[in-house]
């Protein structure tokens, strides 16, 4: 293992090890949970198992690949990137793959493969965040510059993500609003963008309501919540019906308790829709308890953000230090969202559990975030040197873009 890791998997091994346990506990889980395949036809949960390992494998590849490439070479890729995200968010509400009302997967021409441009997005939108704000971290901010900056972009992003996915849109922003935060962006700033963005929101949802074909989603988001609201004991038989997903993972984590049952034990599978995917976390709870299940999944995650603090602040350059809590801080978010779903703190949304869930590219995507991370920690614990210049100086990515600017 250790030789491994020399000549392999350089920079932060905690968090390699952190996705190695997450790769497995996800193969296991989609595999329990997708067990009720078998019904429909002989061998579906073996498909679904190498469909599923497949992704994680080649999850891995992109990782991997991600890690070798010096993290400021993503300060620049980022300047094209958000123009081409954009113009993929925008194609994919015109023309993307609708499912249940919502346009959020994109085909891949010849390649017969679907990806959700969201996923990309969120990697995308942080990167060049991280870039804006390192190249003037020096300067005081107006509110001019933060609303050009840095709110048009997340605006934009943002607000091609919010009518087919309203959670995505909201971890987004609330994870961009954070990362303002940590570069000491004015508070006055941030608060005059949040208002801005409520007073959008709200007037979003009046043109709604005079013309419903605009937005056809918002009778989804407002189901969502009434369900959600009205989901207590005193409920009639047409609510708890109507919250069967939420109340069946209730009773697998009530099934779970303290201590592990054993894996593929879980019979929530049977009859909880999505149990390999979005309600995969009640799943592993049923299985391996609220201890080693709940809280150690819980704990693996804590762990992911807090060695991308650790790295933000040994890093030297301020873009490596924003670029890695805000990519671990969306994957934290995302899964806190997942597991406040299971447990019935929040309406259902939809969210995966990153590198855990089932899923598509949207495993390729998570990964290609924690490869940003890991690129950043070599530079601190491997001490990557930056790439000379034409004098044999060395240089930052960074500084060279300041230079070219």
């Amino acid at each position: 293992m250790k030789a491994l890791f020399e000549r392999h998997l350089h920079g932060d091994r905690i968090i390699w090890v952190v996705v190695l346990f997450l790769g497995l506990l996800s193969l296991l889980s989609v595999y329990s949970g997708g067990a009720w395949l078998i019904w429909r036809s002989p061998g579906g949960g073996f498909r679904l198992l190498f469909k599923h390992a497949l992704m994680l494998a080649s999850g891995g590849a992109i990782m991997y690949m991600a890690s070798r490439l010096r993290y400021t070479a993503y300060s620049k890729l980022s300047q094209l990137l958000i123009v081409i995200t954009g113009g993929l968010l925008l194609l994919t509400l015109l023309v993307g793959s609708n499912v249940n009302g919502a346009s959020r997967w994109l085909a891949v021409p010849g390649l017969g493969i679907t990806f959700q441009t969201s996923d990309l997005a969120k990697v995308v939108l942080l990167v060049y965040l991280a870039r804006v704000l390192s190249k003037h971290q020096e300067e005081p901010w107006t509110f001019r510059d933060v609303l050009l900056r840095l709110g048009i972009p997340i605006g934009a992003i943002c607000g091609l993500i919010l009518p087919a996915n309203f959670s995505t849109a909201a971890l987004l922003g609330i994870t961009c609003l954070v990362l303002l935060f940590i570069a000491r962006v004015p508070f006055k700033h941030i608060g005059g963008l949040i208002l801005l963005a409520i007073a959008a929101f709200a007037l979003l949802l009046v043109v709604a309501k005079t013309y419903p074909d605009l937005l056809p989603r918002i009778q989804t988001w407002e189901g969502r919540l009434e369900r959600w609201l009205s989901n207590d004991p005193q409920t009639t038989a047409e609510d708890r019906d109507a919250n069967f997903q939420a109340n069946n993972a209730k009773i697998a984590i009530a099934v779970g308790g303290l201590l592990p049952n054993g894996p593929g034990t879980g019979t929530s599978r049977n009859y909880m829709p999505h149990s390999e995917s979005d309600m995969i976390y009640a799943l592993i709870i049923e299985e391996y308890g609220s201890l080693f299940g709940g809280l150690g999944l819980l704990l693996l995650y804590l762990i992911l953000m807090l060695r991308a603090v650790r790295i933000a602040a040994r890093c030297e350059k301020p873009f490596g230090s924003y670029a890695a809590i805000a990519l671990a801080l969306s994957l934290v978010l995302t899964a806190m969202m997942n597991m406040a779903v299971s447990v019935g703190m929040v309406p259902v949304t939809g969210q995966p559990l990153p590198l855990v869930s089932m899923g598509g590219t949207s495993i390729w995507f998570a990964c290609l975030a924690v490869g940003i991370i890991i690129s950043v920690s070599r530079s601190v614990y491997d001490k990557v040197p930056d790439a000379p210049d034409a004098k044999g100086r060395t240089s930052s990515t960074d500084e060279a873009d300041v230079a070219l600017a």
